[in-house]
């Protein structure tokens, strides 16, 4: 079975890209795989919570968050009928608490939540929804939250290939619901 790509860049954010978007993979044949990759960092240099840009707050929440609710939303007709795979991309700024990462971890945080009610609302559609963090890498992003420092150390994202692999073989109604880490020892399915 070919793979069939179409490169259409745009705004996450912008309702009538997210339209395209769909109305480019319904002619290709509809979407088996959503990855939820855009992400915005928040305010760079980063700042406590307490004293954050609301209006960068919710940009961020916006293109974090909403926009990829809102795409799977557009996506859930062709989604169950090729029983597809949603991956949204999350982090472990999510999960801890990181002193001056309260913007981006806030929307991570909510991402994961909302992946989680998604798998068990969508599971009876025969829609999966995974999280997965890719892990420190060295990428643009990361080089814009640390601008100061060398991440020339930190791995490429090819890193994570292996898991990827992985991953798209798994039964997806087995591992729909799980967070997984892209650069873990170990990827295991749950138990049911």
């Amino acid at each position: 079975m070919g793979a069939k790509v179409s490169a259409i860049t745009g705004d996450i954010n912008d309702p009538n890209h997210r339209t395209r978007l769909m109305q480019e993979t319904n002619l290709m044949g509809g979407v088996s795989l959503l990855v939820n990759n855009a992400s915005d960092l928040g305010e760079t240099p980063r700042p406590e919570l307490a004293r954050a840009s609301l209006d960068r707050f919710r940009q961020t929440l916006e293109t974090n968050l909403v926009s990829p609710l809102a795409l799977i939303q557009q996506a859930l007709p062709q989604l169950q009928q090729s029983h597809g795979l949603v991956i949204n991309i999350t982090s472990d700024a999510g999960e801890a608490g990181y002193e001056r990462w309260g913007i981006y971890g806030s929307s991570k945080a909510g991402l994961d939540l909302v992946s989680k009610t998604l798998a068990a609302e969508l599971k009876p559609l025969g829609i999966s929804v995974v999280t997965v963090d890719p892990g420190d890498m060295r990428t643009q992003m990361h080089k814009e939250a640390f601008p100061d420092e060398d991440i020339s150390d930190r791995p490429l994202p090819e890193v994570t290939l292996p898991f990827w692999a992985w991953l798209i073989h798994q039964d997806r109604q087995t591992i729909s619901g799980s967070r997984y880490q892209a650069q873990g020892t170990l990827w295991e399915i749950p138990a049911s």
